[in-house]
């Protein structure tokens, strides 16, 4: 697998990533049961932005220093491109949260604790989803037409049901593990697992918070499927497509507090993602025929997640559908 990462270069992000969960985990609400405020919420946002942009200065700098001022500007291109995209895709992601929060009940200060353990589910499975799509795309080539179609596909469905309502209430998932486990009619504070005592004997209940858990970590393998074949479309360099998709997962937990009482809002920005996702697919599919810029792609995946954003707004000021 060719890579600009060093062993060096390699153990910094993952300081940095092992910084920054610490700091999230112990120092922000005290990783206890906490109310994430909306001001909270926009400054950790804003700071996760400013950690991922610093990173790709750094990247940069070190690249025009150590290679060339054209392998700095491609690669750090690449990481801004694919954080981007990432970052772009993981809204969709939130609105499912936001569903699966509202179908359980969960209150806002219960929320923090599945969505930390979320975001570290996420960060494990897809650097190990990375990696082994890297080492095939290696292998067989033929697989970009593969992620390209998938992704084209994709899209198409992702714009025709734009406005369907997902179903939980008969959500297969959701039906298996009730069917298959004793879960509480209450939630208990934070806690996943509790033990009653019935008939003189201890007896093991999940909590639907446990329920609400499990969803979230499917939800994020589901997503990983779409987001991860995206940025092999601007690169297979794995430290800049693991790097991207980290720092953006990262800040998932802040977006999703600071887009939770926004999120009718942007009734319009499924289709620019359905749009960015069949623009994907298609420049997958011509890879070997004609290779659309990285610096194209990155104008095209902001220019439509932009004005699908603006549109919304546009269509809740005026009320028109």
């Amino acid at each position: 697998m060719e890579t600009i990462g060093t062993w060096w270069m390699w153990a910094a992000f993952a300081g940095i990533v092992l910084v920054m969960l610490a700091i999230d985990l112990f120092v922000v609400g005290g990783g206890k049961e906490h109310r994430v405020s909306f001001k909270e919420a926009a400054t950790w946002s804003g700071i996760w932005v400013a950690v991922s942009m610093a990173f790709a200065a750094a990247l940069w700098a070190y690249l025009d220093a150590s290679a060339s001022r054209e392998l700095a500007n491609a690669k750090t291109l690449e990481f801004i491109t694919g954080y981007l995209i990432e970052k772009s895709l993981a809204v969709d992601n939130v609105f499912v949260w936001l569903i699966l929060f509202s179908f359980f009940s969960i209150p806002l200060e219960l929320q923090k604790r599945v969505l930390i353990l979320g975001v570290l589910g996420a960060i494990v499975m897809r650097t190990v989803m990375i990696f082994a799509g890297v080492w095939l795309i290696t292998q067989f080539h033929w697989l970009l037409y593969v992620f390209g179609a998938f992704l084209l596909v994709t899209g198409v469905k992702m714009w025709l049901f734009a406005e369907a309502k997902p179903d939980l209430a008969n959500n297969p998932v959701i039906k298996w593990l009730r069917g298959h486990l004793r879960v509480t009619d209450t939630l208990e504070g934070e806690r996943f697992i509790v033990r009653r005592l019935e008939a003189g004997k201890w007896v093991t209940y999940v909590t639907p918070l446990l329920l609400v858990l499990v969803l979230v970590e499917l939800s994020d393998l589901i997503f990983a499927v779409d987001s991860i074949p995206a940025i092999f479309a601007i690169t297979t360099d794995p430290f800049i497509v693991l790097t991207s998709n980290v720092f953006a997962i990262l800040g998932l937990r802040a977006m999703y507090f600071l887009l939770a009482d926004m999120a009718d809002r942007f009734s319009l920005l499924k289709y620019g993602l359905a749009i960015v996702l069949m623009f994907i697919g298609v420049k997958m599919l011509l890879i070997d025929l004609f290779k659309i810029p990285v610096l194209v792609s990155l104008g095209v995946v902001a220019a439509v997640i932009g004005t699908s954003i603006a549109l919304s707004l546009r269509r809740e000021h005026t009320g028109k559908p």
